[in-house]
C-alpha cells in the first residue's frame, strides 16, 4: 500500500485496526510514535548497487489504555511529515514492537489494516547459481552456497 491509498483510506474511516500476520490484534491503544522516510542504498551479493525508499510508520502500545489514536489525528501527522520532510506517494512499511521491532508491509481487508509478512531474497539469483523457483515445482531448500558461485 502506498501513501496515497492510506491517506484515502484514512479519511473513510472512523477507527484503526491493525492485524498482525499471526491473526493477532495490535492493542487499540496503540500510538503512531513516528512517521519518516527510509532510505537504504546497498550492494547485493552479485555486486549491483541498489536503493530502496519507503515511508515508514511505527506503531507503539504503552501501558495507557484509555488512548485511542483517530483516523484523523493519523492524518495530520501524515501531513505534517509530508511537508517537512517532502514525502512522496511510496510504500508504506510498518514497524512493531514485539520481541525485537518488525517492519511489515501494509494491505486492507475491508475494515481492518493487515500488516504483511517481508522478507529477504537473493536479488542476484543469476550470478550466485540459484535457479528461479517454477510454481507448482517443490524444491529443496539448502543453506550451500558453492564455492566457486561467486555468490556471498
Amino acid at each position: 500500500m502506498n501513501l496515497q491509498e492510506l491517506k484515502d483510506s484514512l479519511q473513510q474511516r472512523d477507527e484503526i485496526t491493525f492485524v498482525l500476520p499471526s491473526g493477532e490484534y495490535v492493542p487499540p491503544h496503540f500510538h503512531v510514535t513516528e512517521v519518516g522516510k527510509s532510505s537504504k542504498l546497498y550492494v547485493d551479493c552479485g555486486g549491483t548497487v541498489r536503493a530502496e525508499e519507503v515511508i515508514t510508520f511505527q506503531l507503539w502500545s504503552a501501558n495507557d489504555y484509555d488512548h485511542r489514536i483517530q483516523p484523523q489525528k493519523i492524518l495530520q501527522i501524515i501531513e505534517i511529515a509530508e511537508d517537512t520532510l517532502g514525502l512522496e506517494n511510496l510504500e508504506v512499511e510498518i514497524e512493531y514492537q514485539r520481541d525485537t521491532i518488525g517492519r511489515y508491509g501494509l494491505s486492507i481487508d475491508k475494515d481492518r489494516f493487515l500488516l504483511t509478512r517481508t522478507q529477504t531474497d537473493c536479488l542476484a539469483k543469476d550470478k550466485c547459481g540459484i535457479p528461479e523457483q517454477v510454481e507448482g515445482l517443490d524444491s529443496e531448500s539448502s543453506s550451500d552456497c558453492c564455492p566457486d558461485s561467486g555468490c556471498c
